[in-house]
């Protein structure tokens, strides 16, 4: 096999280009288009050594994707309010980095919701659109509401998820596209049974902080898989480190082989070979 690429790993590119998404692997500062290779044998070989992404230490293992302990224990990046923007602590003064959290955090946020495998409502920046749909793998999907902070999108986020998912499932998505959804039909729902919770919202940070979005239309994408699997099983690089087959696809950040499947960001900052 020839080596077409090696370096330290990060989530895989995507664009649109039309309604079908375009992916290109990551590798240090190079990046080789993955489109091509669908329908090829291709193999993924980790090298043994993790740098972390945001001060190149090498270490034993990743944390929250990517990271050594002493970063994720200190970059605000890495903070129990990434996961969860409602838990914002910005305001009581104890950002562990004000600045990375004027920049990431106070700024414009989207809530939307998107269908990948099944109706969900999520969250991200707005100037993160539409690339937060296509690492879901999310088919359809549809911006509901603007907001002015992430804290704030995170607690609209929590009111909508009394009635819809926040989470993929992932194996459904790699087992197919879903069915198709009317999505502006789910966001007036959502309006409706969430009126009063989204009155108090607007009440406490403002009426213009939280503002519906009606004017845009749902997206549809589509994914380069020439077959889904019949069974789910997942490579681990950790357990073994070559993941081998023939590339049958492309969906979200996973890779589709014949032989399994695997998350390619996952494996972010592993340093990695690829062969084709």
């Amino acid at each position: 096999m020839i080596e077409i690429g090696r370096g330290t790993l990060s989530k895989m590119s995507a664009r649109l280009d039309g309604p079908v998404v375009q992916y290109g692997f990551r590798l240090g500062d190079s990046e080789v288009p993955v489109n091509p290779l669908i329908g090829k044998t291709l193999r993924l070989e980790y090298l043994g050594a993790i740098h972390c992404i945001h001060c190149g230490r090498k270490t034993k293992t990743s944390f929250s994707q990517g990271y050594c302990y002493p970063c994720m224990s200190k970059l605000a990046q890495c903070d129990v309010c990434i996961m969860s923007p409602e838990k914002c602590h910005y305001d009581a003064g104890t950002c562990r980095e004000p600045g990375w959290g004027e920049q990431f955090c106070m700024t414009d946020h989207v809530v939307y919701l998107a269908n990948s495998s099944g109706i969900k409502v999520g969250i991200t920046r707005a100037t993160q659109l539409p690339t937060r749909w296509l690492d879901q793998g999310a088919s359809q999907a549809l911006p509901i509401m603007r907001v002015a902070t992430r804290q704030q999108s995170g607690l609209v986020e929590d009111l909508f998820r009394s009635q819809v998912a926040d989470r993929t499932n992932w194996r459904a998505l790699l087992k197919g596209d879903a069915e198709s959804v009317d999505l502006p039909a789910v966001r007036e729902q959502l309006f409706s049974t969430c009126a009063d919770g989204l009155v108090e919202l607007q009440a406490r940070f403002g009426l213009q902080a939280i503002q519906p979005v009606h004017d845009v239309d749902p997206i549809e994408i589509r994914y380069p898989v020439q077959e889904y699997p019949g069974k789910i099983v997942s490579f681990n690089l950790d357990k073994n480190p070559v993941a081998e087959g023939t590339l049958l696809g492309i969906k979200g950040q996973y890779l589709i082989f014949d032989t399994g499947v695997i998350n390619i960001r996952k494996y972010t900052a592993y340093q990695l070979a690829v062969h084709q």
